[in-house]
């Protein structure tokens, strides 16, 4: 994994004003856990990657710094 998705992940969580225990429970993983993911002690599997961008309504790029739009959508010169 990427040194953006423990802050991004993070800062999605706090930008909602949610709780590490709350955020764990709905994405259905121990608070220990995601602790462990948001410090970026642990990395996660894809899977989870997912369940965190539909949970929080982002794209995996974004999640992951590669996209500055929260959609993930990237313009080209011809749009």
């Amino acid at each position: 994994m990427n040194k953006d998705f423990p802050r991004i992940m993070t800062l999605l969580r706090k930008e909602r004003g949610l709780s590490q225990k709350q955020a764990a429970a709905d994405l259905d993983v121990t608070q220990a856990l995601l602790s462990h993911y948001e410090k970026g002690i642990r990395e996660c599997g894809l899977e989870f990657v997912v369940r965190v961008a539909d949970y929080y309504g982002v794209s995996c790029d974004y999640l992951l710094g590669r996209s500055a739009d929260r959609s993930g959508l990237t313009l080209s010169v011809e749009d």
